[in-house]
Order: structure tokens, then sequence, then C-alpha cells
């Protein structure tokens, strides 16, 4: 008695599996063939996992290798039936993907006046002066001031045509689109709007808009964790978010409500850091200087706790608060520590972003293709 493998496969390839209209071989059913002497050994997986279809399978390969090849052959037959694919959480919130944008950075904070508009403004800059395309979306409905820190509160956005559809163009300046709902209201007048009613705005702010190719939209998000949060989580697949914090311990309390908010097993949002704003106080005439008049390292300490990445740390400036009310944010500084200050949480918060990204099932994977100014590359 002389044969194959091959010969044994061959003669698999005889058997149909049920319900695909393919052979065992063609539907990749057979995972192993080992041949020894007079001796086979076939595994099979199915995805019936009912006994019968087990038995039924286990009679016809044995009978194929006996008819197409030899009838002394002992033949061995193990069938397992394939594990259930893994269901996706039903009570999990997650957006569709908009089109063109590669990555979506929700910017929160615990609680208001901790500067994360500043933060999200001079982040957004200073990514694009790393190469990147760039797009904030001033999320902040009862609030925006995006619009003003970038110096175009009086410019409107236009209607384009894109593919039949109308649509709004953002904004540009300093190389960042940008789109806020303080364009569309009265300065002097105050938004009184109910939850669904902010909600359908940022819809349409976010898919109602010309946004092109972008590398990255950040979003302003409000203060607090509530309703405006978690429709944006239900409209758009956040990639990560990041959480703004002053050092004191009130805001710290409030901090670490909104990195939890992010953490809920029905959002699953990886939060990629914490950024600690007014973290010491520097005089102009004393650069040197360094007063912790908020306390010290409370956020560092916090991301520590909670075992998430610390971003870095900005310090209370004068000039930074100068330059957003004029509408010209510190990043657009050259080779000052200021500027230095929001390269650094930058560039820290790209390399996280690569990590996460990293461990993403390959649906919800966002690639980045250029990296200037950080310091992982992805290959």
């Amino acid at each position: 008695m002389s044969f194959k493998k091959q010969d044994i496969y061959k003669a698999l390839e005889t058997i149909t599996a049920s319900g695909e209209g393919k052979s065992l071989v063609e539907n990749k059913n057979v995972t192993n063939v080992v041949v020894f002497g007079d001796e086979v050994i076939v595994d099979i997986t199915i995805s019936n996992p009912t006994l019968q279809a087990k038995k039924k399978v286990e009679v016809e390969v044995m009978k194929a290798i006996h008819q197409h090849v030899d009838q002394k052959i002992d033949v061995k037959v193990n069938v397992k039936s394939a594990p259930k694919p893994k269901q996706e959480d039903p009570n999990l919130i997650r957006g569709k993907e908009i089109p063109n944008i590669q990555n979506i950075i929700a910017i929160a904070s615990g609680k208001g006046g901790v500067g994360k508009s500043t933060i999200t403004a001079n982040t957004a800059i200073t990514l694009a002066k790393m190469g990147f395309k760039v797009g904030v979306l001033d999320a902040d409905v009862y609030g925006p001031s995006m619009h003003l820190m970038f110096d175009v509160e009086r410019e409107r956005p236009l209607s384009v045509n894109v593919d039949g559809r109308s649509k709004m163009k953002p904004i540009e300046n300093y190389g960042v689109k940008l789109l806020s709902l303080g364009f569309f209201t009265n300065p002097d007048q105050a938004v009184i709007w109910r939850g669904p009613m902010a909600s359908k705005a940022l819809n349409q702010l976010i898919f109602d808009a010309d946004w092109g190719e972008l590398d990255f939209l950040l979003i302003d998000l409000p203060p607090g964790t509530g309703d405006v949060h978690l429709s944006i989580v239900q409209a758009v697949p956040i990639n990560g978010a990041v959480v703004v914090s002053t050092p004191q311990n009130i805001a710290l309390a409030d901090a670490k409500k909104g990195v939890a908010m992010f953490q809920q097993d029905s959002i699953k949002v990886p939060v990629l850091g914490i950024i600690e704003n007014m973290a010491y106080f520097t005089p102009e005439e004393l650069p040197d200087n360094k007063y912790y008049i908020f306390g010290k390292d409370g956020a560092k300490h916090l991301a520590e706790d909670i075992q998430t990445k610390f971003l870095g740390e900005i310090p209370l400036v004068q000039s930074i608060r100068e330059a957003g009310d004029v509408g010209h944010p510190v990043a657009l500084q050259e080779n000052t520590p200021l500027e230095k200050a929001f390269g650094d949480i930058t560039k820290e918060m790209v390399s996280e972003l690569l990590k996460r990204n990293a461990n993403l099932p390959p649906t919800e994977v966002v690639r980045i293709t250029t990296m200037s100014g950080c310091s992982p590359v992805k290959k």
C-alpha cells in the first residue's frame, strides 16, 4: 500500500461542505492531514456544532478516503466546530466613519476654566506646523471660542457643491480648517438649546461640512460629562481622547470623572493622556522662576494613579492669554519656550495615538503616513 498526503487531499475534494457548495478543501474546513504508514489522521473544522453534523462529516471523510485511495487505510477523523465570531457589544456606542478624515481626537476637561480650548487651538496649529492636514470642530455649543482664537469671528462658512450636495466649507486660518457654532450665532445672544437641538446642530457641522482630506480632526468638547459628549461619541468614531486639567485638587477630581466617562464599557474611547495646564506661574521679568500657585504635579500624579500617559505641562504665562485674546495663538511663535512646550505635548499625543492604533482591530485602525517631528515612526 503506497499513497501520499496529496492523494488524501484529492479524496477530500470530492466531499461537499454542508451549505457551502464547495469542497471541504476549497472551503478550508480541512485544517490538517497527517500520514503515518497506513494510518491517516484528518482534522476537520465545521461551522455546525451539532453531534449529528460532526458524525456525518466523519463518515463521509472515511468513505471518501477508502473509496478513492485505499480501503485498508486506518482513518481517524477529528471534527471540531468553529468558534462563533465575536459579536459586537450591542450596548457599545460607536459612530460611523467620516470619509477622508484619518484621526478624530476629542479634547475634554472635567470642569470649565482649565484652558481646554487654548490647548486645542495651540495643538491644532502645532500639528499643522508639523506638516499634517488639520481641522478643528468647536463642539462647545454653549460657549464657542475657537472662532475668536483663530481670529476669524467675522467670517462665515460658504456653501459649496460636493457630488450634487450642498455642504459648508470650513473657515481656514493658520493652516487649520475650522467650524464653530460661533459662526452662526449672535455674539451678544445666549444659546438656549435643549440637548437634542444641540446634537442636531453638531451633526450638521460634522457631516454637512466639506472637510476634505484631514490627518487630524480635533473636537473641542464642552466642560463636564453630558449629552453633547455622548452625541459626539455616537456620531463619529473617536480614535482617542485627551483630558486637560489644572494641578489643583478640585480640577483633578473632575478630570478623573472625564477619564472615567471615556473608559465606560459602552463608550471605550482610548484616553491618550492628560495635559496639565497652568502648571506653574512664571513672571515675564523672572523667566527662570516657577511659582506653583495651583499646586504641583497634580495631573502627573493623577495620570500615574489611573495608569494614563502624562502628556506634559503648560505654564501659566500672561502671553498665552494675550495671544489667545487677539486670535494669534502662541504656537505660531518660532523658537520660544512656549512653542516648544506645545510641540512636546503634541508629539507625545501623536506617539500615544500610534500605540493605540497599533492595538485596534484592522477595521478601526487609522494609519498616519507622515510623522514629521515625532519620535516614533510608523513603518
